[in-house]
């Protein structure tokens, strides 16, 4: 059930088999099997997954190319509260191991918040990421144009940017070499660093090679119209036509509420087995947050791996159920 202020203190003194740190991709997938198998669980979703602004699915199967990510996750959220799943719209602030549960402490409520703590067994964290973009006074504008040609993940649109006039935004060197793969669709690339940074000589002499112009001024907005980005206009005036753009500026993770748990990280990414079980035997993650590939096809199916061996795990410890009308007979 959705979770409200009416219904929040009976929830608080049960002790759920798993609780979902996000409502993504991952998280309603888990929470979908969790439930199918007969398990108890609560997703606590902040709102807005990274799959939520994405305008057109086209990578996912099954679905039309023109399929919003947001409608996906309606979906996801019906079916995972038709199978009785809870769901809780809050932040997670921490999360305490207590031994054999965890204790969850939620932010619920934009105003006059209160903040409940929830018990369960098992924990997933699925509260993914989210891109950092160019900063502009105006960040409307940059919201015009994200997900629609303006896009964020080369594996998910590489494909939209064929031998297209395009902006790589980027916010570190280190983002410069995304060039290489995305050279693969198009070699028009223009490399814009919003005068985040100084750029070396060997990386310009690199981008001169290619002929990739290189645009260290900052932008001031893009343009276009009808959520189609057509260029930039820089801080000095200058107008640069483009036909789509890949931002490339890092992400930031959403993971500080594990703070307080020691778990295996490589870089940003948390460690994880095949099943997305971690260093810490009950804490699972999933989708952007482990290290692995940021589509919303493989959260889904992380999350179906991570639900089935909190499953097994919980199968094995209870044993086989007798059939308790037969051993009656029998005593009779």
């Amino acid at each position: 059930m959705q979770i409200s202020k009416n219904n929040l203190p009976e929830k608080q003194n049960q002790i759920y088999d798993a609780i979902i740190v996000g409502g993504g991709a991952g998280g309603l997938s888990a929470g979908i099997y969790l439930q199918r198998y007969r398990l108890s669980s609560l997703i606590v979703d902040k709102g807005k997954a990274r799959s939520f602004w994405m305008q057109e699915l086209h990578n996912y199967l099954g679905l039309p190319p023109d399929t919003p990510g947001r409608v996906l996750l309606q979906k996801g959220k019906q079916h995972f509260l038709s199978l009785e799943g809870d769901l809780l719209n809050g932040y997670v602030e921490e999360v305490i191991d207590e031994g054999e549960t965890f204790a969850v402490k939620i932010k619920f409520g934009r105003q006059n918040s209160s903040y409940p703590v929830f018990r369960a067994k098992y924990l997933i964290a699925a509260s993914g990421i989210i891109d950092k973009l160019p900063m502009l006074d105006d960040m409307q504008n940059v919201y015009e144009y994200a997900g629609y040609n303006l896009h964020v993940c080369m594996i998910c649109d590489g494909y939209e940017m064929i031998d297209k006039k395009c902006g790589l935004f980027v916010g570190s060197e280190a983002n410069i070499q995304i060039i290489t793969g995305l050279s693969w669709f198009t070699p028009k690339i223009t490399v814009f660093t919003h005068g985040a940074f100084t750029v070396s000589e060997e990386v310009r002499s690199q981008l001169k090679s290619l002929g990739y112009p290189l645009i260290e001024t900052p932008v001031k907005r893009f343009l276009g119209e009808n959520h189609q980005m057509t260029g930039v206009e820089l801080v000095d005036g200058k107008v640069i036509e483009l036909e789509t753009g890949l931002i490339a500026m890092g992400s930031h993770y959403h993971n500080t509420y594990l703070q307080g748990i020691p778990l295996e990280m490589q870089g940003n990414n948390i460690v994880t087995d095949k099943t997305g079980r971690t260093s810490h035997p009950r804490i699972f993650a999933i989708g952007d947050l482990k290290v692995g590939l940021n589509q919303v096809i493989i959260a889904a199916g992380d999350g179906a791996l991570a639900a089935t061996e909190i499953w097994r795990g919980i199968r094995r410890d209870i044993g086989a159920k007798p059939w308790v009308e037969n051993l009656t007979k029998e005593r009779v």
